[in-house]
């Protein structure tokens, strides 16, 4: 291995042909490359093998150098990420200011120890923070959107976009955007929920905030979180109208309401076209009905997988002319367009003009991003800023948003007469058991978990017990548990799932995790479908032994997916889901705890009663019960409680038939008629009476996240255009059809006034 080491020196991007416009930039230095070069462009390895590291040294690995001077790359993924899979610690992955350091020194090798010096463009994972050592991590995708306040998430979005840029990389992965409607699917957690607009919406903040700094890449183009029986990456079971109205508008809002400059394609196959090879979806619905001039990147491997999995290309070369002929132009792991696309343009599959197309959009990107004038960071900024104390109480902020009260028989918020509180359960004290997938290895000082921030609270005596762990039966020791809670005026339970990855586990070459038998508590996760929704390991015995104390019980779920709270909805005096909450996840619990924060997160996804109603989301035609019970879900879309009440009223509906983008004004009164000030999130429905296809029960069209004083009254408006009211046909496309419509308020998708 040969180790280059280089001085701290900034120098000057080589500047080509700076008297022309970018788009003549990108035409002169594309004339001038050769067909290495062009495929080298649209080839996007595996970074984090690409430099060695014993110390404080770092240097350049022998296979970058190799690649650099033989097809020189155009980009490089994940070259910071730091996880069992890439086999990064804390003490062997890099902290920020040698992230920084690291990335200058691999754009000065491009810049100038290449025949066009092209600077590179550094790619990462960022869909709750920066996937890296040293970071700030914040609740995952389902907590974010558990906020509904797309304000916050935006401020989030700038954050986790400097600190990534900080480091030297100018492309964030994230956020995830795909409808999840099956919570067995092992990746419902990194997605905001089930709804296309709730998550548009808040897609689209998250992008704003990010590409103050980099640019944002949309995950997964299409239909990803609808697998066949929860299987990560199986096939959609979707036709085009569904398609067009429920599972890619959060797509489009993201693209033309926050200016995404990026998206990925999925693995999965939607109606047998696998997503990196359609051309409809990549070029008529995405290039020329949405105008997107960015780059696509397709998932890592996914190319490939329509050779090796979808079976619709006869060998890696078919496979690599499919994808580019469709419109993907960075091939996410560079085994497809690094090795096969010459000899795909040999056989005649592809023309150059096709490839040249790809490497006009990933020059324009980096023409775009300024990487030729300014392609280097201060190394001592990202030092100074990533993982900052600031960002810690952003993080913070996020986690108190983001929790969801799901039930309160008066025990919360708690009083003088709780001196003594019994914090008990496998994810109380496990700090990787809150942070969720795609979260690097973390110093412990850095997390709260939440027996630290009861602690930290002061407010109460704490005595602690796990009781038992997420899966592992061997270690439990309920007995302890139960006298713990006998001991305690009050208990907080805190139960559910995980994410953890651990460096006992195996994985795919995707970076998925591979199911084992291992006795980690990963459930949840990349890979880690679920054939049910239960409790695992003696949780489920934890918690009744724990009821049958008679001590009041609090029960927190941590978790990635919806799992069955039945138990607990029933014989808890109070109910909380924090998802996975991220770092400061046990400081914004003791808030609520002690009535310091006012909880008003609302469910973006519905919690079933049991696993044979899945699919079961709010917008699903009316349905009958079942013969074993009902048919709606436990909690619903939208729900969540407050230590204060609202009263709704004077729903009023006017019309506007002069302006297209104000076609009904819908308002109505809330009032908080508690004992305290709390935020109330404000949810506008849309039913459509009758339309050209089946109309949803409803569809959520608005909402608002507004503090409201104790005793005081608030209008809140909703503004409607045509293309709110508008459905979707393979025949007309988007369009809207005069008629009647219903239009609901309220507090969730089941408490609502309506006119």
């Amino acid at each position: 291995m040969t180790k280059l080491f280089f001085p701290f020196l900034m120098v000057s991007c080589l500047v080509l042909c700076s008297s022309c416009s970018k788009q003549d930039k990108v035409g002169d230095l594309l004339s001038k490359m050769t067909l290495d070069e062009k495929c080298g462009q649209l080839s996007c390895p595996i970074g984090f093998g690409l430099y060695g590291k014993e110390g404080d040294s770092i240097w350049l690995d022998d296979s970058f150098i190799k690649a650099m001077d033989t097809m020189p790359l155009g980009s490089c993924w994940a070259v910071l990420r730091a996880d069992p899979w890439s086999q990064k610690t804390v003490e062997t992955g890099l902290k920020p200011s040698q992230s920084a350091h690291l990335l200058n020194e691999m754009q000065r090798y491009a810049i100038e120890n290449t025949r066009l010096g092209i600077p590179l463009l550094f790619c990462e994972e960022t869909p709750h923070g920066h996937m890296a050592v040293g970071t700030t991590v914040f609740p995952t995708g389902i907590g974010q959107a558990s906020t509904w306040n797309p304000e916050l998430l935006e401020e989030m979005g700038e954050v986790m976009g400097k600190e990534l840029r900080l480091q030297g990389a100018q492309v964030g992965y994230g956020p995830v955007l795909d409808i999840a409607r099956d919570p067995r699917w092992s990746r419902v957690e990194e997605t905001m929920g089930e709804d296309p607009y709730l998550a548009g919406t808040l897609g689209a903040a998250v992008v704003k905030g990010m590409q103050k700094n980099v640019v944002s890449t949309l995950k997964h183009l299409a239909a990803y979180g609808v697998p066949q029986g929860g299987h990560n990456a199986a096939a959609a079971e979707v036709g085009p109208n569904h398609l067009m109205s429920e599972y890619l508008p959060a797509f489009e809002m993201a693209i033309s309401e926050g200016g995404a400059q990026s998206v990925m394609t999925s693995y999965n196959a939607v109606d047998g076209v696998p997503c990196s090879a359609n051309v409809w979806l990549l070029q008529e619905i995405l290039r020329e009905s949405w105008q997107f001039k960015g780059v696509v990147f397709a998932d890592l491997n996914a190319i490939n997988a329509m050779y090796a999995t979808h079976h619709v290309a006869a060998d890696p070369v078919e496979a690599a002319a499919l994808a580019l002929k469709a419109g993907v132009d960075i091939d996410l792991g560079a085994y497809s367009y690094g090795g096969f696309l010459k000899e795909a343009l040999q056989r005649g599959l592809v023309t150059e003009a096709e490839i040249d197309r790809a490497v006009r959009h990933v020059l324009q990107l980096k023409y775009d991003l300024g990487l030729f004038d300014n392609p280097y960071v201060d190394e001592h900024l990202a030092e100074q800023n990533v993982g900052s104390a600031k960002n810690a109480l952003l993080a913070k902020q996020v986690a108190l948003e983001s929790a969801v009260l799901l039930k309160n028989d008066g025990i919360l918020p708690f009083g003088e007469t709780v001196k003594k509180v019994a914090v008990i359960g496998p994810n109380a004290d496990n700090m990787y058991n809150q942070l969720g997938d795609y979260t690097s290895p973390q110093e412990p000082e850095r997390i709260v978990t939440i027996l630290e921030g009861i602690c930290e609270k002061g407010r109460a005596e704490v005595v602690y017990a796990k009781g038992c762990s997420v899966r592992d039966e061997s270690d439990a020791d309920i007995e302890l548990a139960v006298k713990t809670a006998q001991s305690a005026d009050a208990v907080v339970l805190v139960v559910g799932g995980s994410s953890a990855r651990d460096f006992k586990t195996s994985y795919e070459a995707t970076g998925a995790a591979q199911v084992n038998a291992s006795l980690s508590d990963m459930e949840c996760g990349e890979g880690y479908d679920r054939c049910s929704l239960d409790l695992l390991g003696k949780q489920n015995e934890l918690m009744e032994r724990i009821f049958a104390t008679g001590k009041p019980t609090v029960v927190v779920y941590v978790e990635g997916r919806p799992l069955d709270m039945n138990l607990a909805a029933e014989k808890a005096d109070a109910l909380l889901t924090l998802w996975y909450p991220g770092m400061e996840g046990g400081s914004a619990l003791a808030d609520i705890l002690w009535g310091d924060y006012n909880p008003a997160g609302r469910l973006p996804i519905s919690i079933p009663r049991h696993l044979g109603q899945i699919p079961v989301y709010y917008s699903q035609p009316n349905c009958s019960d079942y013969v074993e019970g009902s048919s709606k879900p436990l909690y619903p879309f939208g729900y969540g409680l407050s230590f204060t009440e609202f009263e709704y009223g004077d729903l009023q509906i006017s019309e506007n038939h002069d302006n297209a983008d104000s076609l009904f004004v819908v308002s109505c009164s809330v009032k908080n008629i508690g004992n305290c000030d709390g935020d109330e999130v404000v949810q506008l429905y849309v039913r459509d009476e009758v339309a050209s296809v089946t109309p949803p029960s409803k569809l959520l069209k608005g909402f608002r996240r507004i503090h409201i004083q104790e005793g005081e009254t608030v209008s809140v408006p909703f503004v409607l255009s045509e293309r709110d009211l508008s459905v979707y046909s393979t025949e007309k496309g988007w369009h809207y059809e005069p008629g009647e419509f219903t239009f609901m308020v309220g507090a969730s998708s089941d408490r609502l006034i309506s006119k």
